[in-house]
């Protein structure tokens, strides 16, 4: 047969207009009569795998299929991705068989060269055609290679050799006292190393072995069949058919053959002929589709092992009990509802697994007549009740395996020989063991509130009840039986062999008094999250028999008192004191755990660290975050340490030795606002691999500003692993200002998937976001785009993605903002809402999502012992891992949410976060902390006390949507001029926008298509004084109320605006006059050398009387004019509020009032050479008056300034201001405010002057 040669040809380049209609429609034999081909191969995910389409099959249709199942919905998304190049790394089909070449060579090398018998030079070269196939060199006639003799070569165990006196040639040479020598030469050297890289592999082989996995193959080659020694061959993920001359119907003619693997092979029924090889031992026929079995199985006298997982059975059959030498049986993810009772007969077997079925109920008494089984493998099943039809107790069963199940209570005291027990995730509530033999006992994250474990456990070594509601340690686990020690010690001690006890996560108050006096070999000692006020004190006497190493007691109530304790512990390698009361740590008692590693006394209330920790020669960690420690540590002599994490105190200065430690990788000083550092210091840290030090704010005239509705804190910590697969994506001012998104993404084992999405994901999601405005769709597709691009890092590499979009929302008026929060994986975001947990995310586990373990399950995925989906991950949704498809899938779980008052922070974490935390408790640890980032370091740092060593992420977004937030001027004040606060008007017919005169050059447009950019720099112009200019005192412009995100106006339309000043500046003298200037400027007060006037580029939102705002007590009650407006007048100044954000614009144009001042400003230029006419769809400008008339002057639009840097009027012209502001009322006819507000009004002006 001839094998395809690597060529590539892609047919989803096809043209689409060729096809027309039927181009879904059109089958794989009319494509390859088009384009001249015998067959088409379709390979997914860019594997070495590809399948031969049958001629029926669509591959259009194929591609669509393929796309709506990761996620698309819409059928014209659906085309346009079809036609994208990228998605060739995760489908793609060929004219031909595509094939590397070193994978052909490990199927058949063949070729004629000259080839000469034996080492010596009795025998002459001669043209041969030469085969390396399987274990055997074969080598025959050029002319009669098929009918001809052949000569075989067995090279297992033998030799390959090169030959030095004839170039490119080698000599093979069989194993054996009689072996023969053939030798070949070859006419290239990319041949002859070839040939010599094959055969190097097989020689070195003990045992005849043949691995064609992965090969695309439907039959094998004919050559295999002369190795007649072949023992094992692995077939594994290929497509193997059974009537073809290479085809498994042919494979009785291995007479030797003892192991075949035919996992993944899509037969669909099973080979009955392969129950004629005798010899076999073991078979593995796993994912096939089978749904029953022949009886001829019962045929296969000598097999030992037979897996069949991943199939449809659902009963064996009886001749499978004459396997009589069958000692491992595998029917895991298949659908038995009962255990087989032919297992009673197959009497070698010891273990049932059984994990992944539709077991719903477990009888002992059927296990207790299989005498002969001592495991069983019960995970992952649908188990409710246990049946026990007499008290007799079995006595064979040793290790019992009942994970992720639904029982709710637990009696196994009839088996009083278990040693260990799995029962993770159910829903116990009791559960009741014999002690007899019990070494080891995991029952984490149940609802446990009682333990019975009798006789007591004098055996049990591992002790896991975490995740619990246990209110004490259970007595037994304490108790024991007296033994012999040896004559240097007491002669009788109480002693337990206890070594690793976790408990935390539970109601306890306190630890049993003699626990360490009677867990002498206790190494391991977790009780986190607890309310622990004291500490067990160790053994009496003047050496400590304590052994232990790890203590963890984070999340307690524990006082300096429970220190001293410590030391009779001096063995301690790692402590976590995190999160208690300590206020001290004393000197004397840390001088004596000079074993210690890893220290962590983050979120206590020290204010120093002791010196003596310079005598923790092996310390490596320190973690004291989050305290008040004002003087640095002397740890920089230490010659292990290698993480520090200091953040979060109150550090000044440093003071270093004059060289760091080697190996010192990561220092962490953010958070210590009072600390400066000099250059010579930072000279000194330049080698530290990770150095974290707040940045300085830097001066920036952009427009973009950090909005005051939401800030984050961001805490990575890589635990015991060495490198960091955990990143992070913040955008405060996402899309010039308009909102804000948040990610995080945890690639497991591998760092380049979050590297790629960290950098990528934003720009996806801002393309998506201009396609479509329904939250769903664009968020759908931008984690299916980002899929896509990540290309060939995609198919073997797999991340879980979280990601949250903050944006005004467009749907409901009445709110501010909407969040929008898509995942996939295992990271996930939590919203705290009223200091309750709001989850926004979905699981997608095999632990904690039964609906997507079913599907896993339903397609037939192996889901091993560590609950991972064929052993490489534990996620049924992924980016990436496309070679996992359809098991693991891209599309992600989408929710929305408008944001509240009651909204108070949004926690984002990774698997490894929220794996130790709950929702509650990580709300409840950092809703009270003021600083995000100490409350993201405080999470990270829960996390690892709680257990957790692998890389751990958190993010925190504080969220200030309140009316505390809000930035309207609803009720404002309006801008003072020479006679005090001058009152709103309106003109009923406003002048026309005019156009600018030739001496400007310059005409500034207003519409609502501008951008932000656009505004800013037509705004501004070159000075002018051609023209004549009114000051302030020729009256005061009305403006539309400012409208923040959280009061927005309705709208039919969208503006993206940049808040803007208008700056003027020329040269004043002392007094604040210009140089030709007679008279300052009335109502206007100024600082010697420059006048601001502020201008905000904001909407407004024309309102009926009944939806007006209510008015504050202590405000100006408005004029009738400006109720049936709904705007008042008042110029605030504002550095880091709604910078850019995006808000709906009123249909409505904001009337004026005839003045010279709306003439110069709408009649003619400014006085500063701009033109802003005024257009029926945009009312957006805020004129707060004229310029004051100079001869030079500068018109710019930087950004807002801070609300609260507001202009006081100084003491000594309160009066005046007031009497000015009476003065103008009166002459208005405006009805007086009262005294209460005439008083505390002028105290402080929400203005830019």
């Amino acid at each position: 047969m001839q094998w395809g040669v690597d060529q590539e040809r892609c047919i989803r380049g096809i043209e689409m207009a060729h096809y027309k209609n039927r181009a879904v429609e059109t089958p794989a034999s009319e494509i390859c009569a088009g384009e001249g081909r015998e067959s088409l191969y379709l390979q997914l995910h860019g594997d070495l795998v590809s399948r031969r389409l049958e001629p029926t099959e669509r591959p259009l249709q194929i591609v669509y299929d393929y796309l709506s199942r990761l996620g698309f919905d819409d059928p014209a998304r659906i085309q346009e991705e079809a036609a994208n190049p990228d998605l060739g790394c995760m489908l793609r089909f060929y004219g031909e068989k595509p094939c590397q070449m070193d994978h052909l060579d490990r199927i058949l090398l063949s070729g004629i060269y000259n080839v000469r018998k034996g080492k010596t030079q009795l025998h002459k070269w001669a043209e041969r055609l030469v085969v390396l196939c399987g274990t055997c060199l074969i080598v025959s006639s050029v002319k009669d290679c098929q009918t001809g003799k052949m000569h075989i070569l067995p090279l297992v165990g033998g030799k390959v050799e090169e030959v030095k006196r004839r170039q490119y040639s080698l000599a093979f040479s069989s194993a054996g006292a009689q072996a023969q020598t053939y030798l070949v030469s070859f006419e290239t050297l990319a041949e002859y190393q070839r040939w010599q890289r094959q055969a190097s592999k097989v020689v070195s082989q003990r045992i005849s072995t043949v691995d064609l996995s992965c090969h695309s193959l439907e039959e094998v080659p004919e050559h295999l069949f002369y190795s007649q020694d072949i023992t094992y061959l692995n077939l594994r993920h290929n497509f193997m058919q059974l009537e073809r001359p290479g085809g498994l119907d042919t494979f009785y003619k291995f007479s030797q053959l003892k192991g075949l693997n035919l996992s993944h092979n899509k037969l669909g029924s099973f080979p009955v002929l392969l129950c004629e090889i005798p010899t076999l031992t073991e078979l593995n026929l796993s994912c096939n589709g089978f749904h029953d079995l022949p009886s001829q199985i019962g045929s296969l006298l000598n097999l030992q092992t037979l897996c069949l997982d991943g199939n449809f059975l659902t009963a064996l059959p009886e001749e499978l009990g004459n396997l009589q030498q069958l000692s491992s049986l595998g029917i895991s993810f298949n659908n038995f509802s009962q255990i087989p009772e032919v297992y009673e007969k197959l009497t070698m077997l010891d273990k049932v697994f059984m994990a992944g079925n539709r077991v719903e109920v477990l009888n002992l008494g059927v296990l207790k007549r299989m005498s002969h089984v001592k495991h069983v493998d019960l995970r992952m099943n649908h188990l409710k009740t246990m049946i026990i039809e007499n008290l007799e107790g079995n006595k064979y069963i040793t290790h019992m395996d009942l994970r992720d199940n639904r029982l709710t209570d637990l009696d196994l005291s009839s088996l009083c020989n278990l040693e260990q027990l799995h029962c993770e995730r159910n829903q116990l509530r009791e559960l009741t063991l014999s002690g007899f033999s019990l070494r080891t006992l995991y029952a984490n994250s149940n609802r446990l509130t009682t333990v019975n474990v009798y006789p007591v456990p004098s055996l049990l070594t591992s002790l896991e009840l975490s995740r619990n509601l246990l209110e004490c340690v259970p007595d037994w686990a304490c108790e024991a039986k007296k033994i012999e020690i040896l004559d240097s010690l007491p002669t009788l001690v109480e002693h337990i062999p206890l070594e690793v006890l976790d408990v935390q996560h539970n109601l306890l108050t306190r630890l049993p008094d003699t626990l360490f006096s009677k867990a002498l070999n206790l190494r391991y000692l977790n009780a986190s999250a607890n309310s622990l006020e004291s500490l067990p004190s160790a053994c009496a006497g003047e050496e400590s028999l304590s052994a232990l190493q790890l203590l963890y007691l984070t999340n307690n109530l524990l006082t300096d008192q429970c220190v001293p304790v410590l030391v009779g512990h001096p063995h301690l390698r790692i402590l976590h004191l995190a999160n208690n009361q300590l206020q001290t740590f004393p000197a004397s008692k840390l001088n004596k755990l000079e074993q210690l590693e890893e220290l962590n006394l983050s979120g206590n209330k020290l204010k120093t660290i002791p010196t003596t920790i310079a005598n923790c020669k092996r310390l490596h960690t320190l973690v004291a975050h989050s305290n008040h420690i004002s003087i640095f540590p002397e740890i920089l002599q230490l010659p292990q340490i290698q993480f520090v994490d200091l953040s979060c105190n109150d550090l000044t200065e440093i003071l270093i030795p004059e060289a760091l430690p080697a190996t010192l990788q990561d220092l962490d000083l953010t958070g210590n606002t009072n600390l400066v550092l000099e250059h010579k210091t930072l000279d000194t840290f330049s080698h530290i691999t990770t150095l974290k030090i707040d940045q300085k704010p830097l001066p920036t005239t952009d427009s973009t500003v950090t909005s005051t509705f939401w800030s984050h804190g961001l805490a990575e910590m890589a635990g015991q692993r060495n490198k960091l697969c955990v990143s992070a994506l913040a955008v405060d001012n996402f899309a010039e200002g308009v909102g804000a998104v948040y990610g995080m993404f945890d690639g497991d084992r591998n760092e380049e998937l979050p590297r790629l999405l960290q950098c990528t994901m934003a720009d996806v999601l801002l393309e998506e976001v201009q396609q479509s405005t329904n939250d769903t769709v664009f968020m759908a597709n931008t984690f299916l785009v980002s899929h896509r691009k990540l290309g060939m890092a995609g198919q073997k590499l797999g991340c879980s993605a979280l990601l949250c979009y903050i944006r005004p929302d467009t749907a409901d008026p009445m709110n501010s903002f909407s969040l929008t929060v898509a995942n996939v994986g295992t990271c996930q975001a939590v919203l705290c809402r009223g200091g309750k947990p709001v989850p926004l995310s979905k699981v997608f586990s095999l632990e904690q999502d039964p609906e997507e373990a079913q599907r896993v399950k339903d397609q037939k995925a192996i889901i091993t012992e560590d609950n991972k989906v064929n052993g490489v991950t534990c996620c049924t949704r992924l980016l990436g891992c496309t070679y996992l498809y359809p098991w693991i899938l891209p599309k992600p779980h989408i929710s929305s949410t408008p944001l509240t008052i009651q909204d108070e922070l949004l926690i984002l974490g990774n698997k490894a976060l929220w794996e130790h935390l709950s929702y509650t408790e990580a709300v409840n640890a950092v809703r009270h902390v003021q600083d995000p980032l100490a409350a993201a370091k405080k999470l990270c740092t829960l996390s690892q006390s709680y257990g957790c060593q692998d890389n751990v992420g958190a993010m925190v977004v504080y969220l200030n949507i309140g009316e505390e937030g809000c930035t309207c001027e609803m009720n404002g004040l309006t801008l003072p001029g020479p006679m005090g606060f001058a009152s709103t008007t309106i003109i009923k017919d406003p002048p026309k926008p005019t156009t600018p005169s030739s001496s400007s050059g310059i005409a500034s447009e207003f519409s609502s298509e501008m951008s932000t950019s656009e505004v800013s720099s037509e705004v501004g112009s070159t000075a002018s004084d051609e023209h004549n200019t009114v000051g302030l005192d020729a009256g005061l412009l009305p403006r539309p109320e400012r409208r923040c995100s959280l009061h927005p106006a309705p709208t039919s339309g969208v503006f993206q605006r940049q808040p803007s000043c208008a700056t003027f500046s020329s040269n004043q003298s002392d007094n604040g006059l210009d140089s030709d200037d007679d008279q300052p400027v009335e109502g206007v007060i100024t600082n010697g050398s420059k006048v601001e006037v502020e201008v905000d580029i904001h909407c407004c939102r024309g309102r009926d009387l009944e939806n007006s705002p209510t008015l504050p007590e202590n405000s100006p009650a408005p004029c009738p004019e400006d109720r049936s407006r709904g705007s008042l007048f008042g110029i605030r100044r504002q550095n880091s509020v709604n910078s850019g954000i995006l808000l709906p614009v009123s249909k409505d144009r904001t009337e004026l009032q005839k003045s010279p001042s709306t003439s110069c400003l709408y009649g003619k230029k400014l006085s500063n050479g701009s033109i802003v006419p005024l257009e029926d769809s945009l009312n957006l400008i805020e004129v707060a008056t004229e310029a004051p008339k100079k001869k030079t002057g500068y018109f710019a639009a930087p950004t807002q300034l801070e609300p609260e840097d507001q202009f006081v009027i100084p003491r000594d012209l309160e009066e005046e201001v007031k009497e000015q502001m009476k003065h103008h009322q009166e002459s208005r006819h405006e009805p007086e405010p009262s005294e209460e507000d005439r008083t505390e009004l002028p105290e402080e002006f929400d203005t830019a002057l």
